[in-house]
């Protein structure tokens, strides 16, 4: 059986994920921090099922995981590693083309 790909967060995703709850805090901390908790909950499971989310038609060669309506997590998946690239509101604009953050 093959070895569990690791996790790994670009900066720029984790930059992304801050300042999304930074944004929300400013409101309502606690849905700030259920937000929060939400996607990396999801996200902490993509190593047990990388290709459980559809292959992105905005960004060639990542996936997009859905948290809500108005969140993307893109991330790309390898046998080794799972990356999340970007944590976007839907409303921002997409990672640049190839998902290079």
């Amino acid at each position: 059986m093959p070895a569990k790909p690791r996790l790994e967060w670009r900066p720029q995703a984790s930059a992304d994920l801050l300042q999304i709850v930074a944004t929300i805090a400013n409101d309502n901390p606690d849905a700030a921090q259920a937000l929060k908790d939400e996607i990396e909950a999801k996200v902490g499971k993509l190593p047990d099922h990388p290709k459980l989310y559809k292959p992105s038609v905005r960004v060639k060669g990542l996936r997009e995981l859905v948290v809500r309506s108005n969140y993307i997590v893109f991330y790309r998946e390898s046998l080794e590693r799972v990356e999340v690239v970007n944590v976007i509101h839907a409303r921002r604009q997409l990672p640049p083309k190839g998902g290079r953050a």
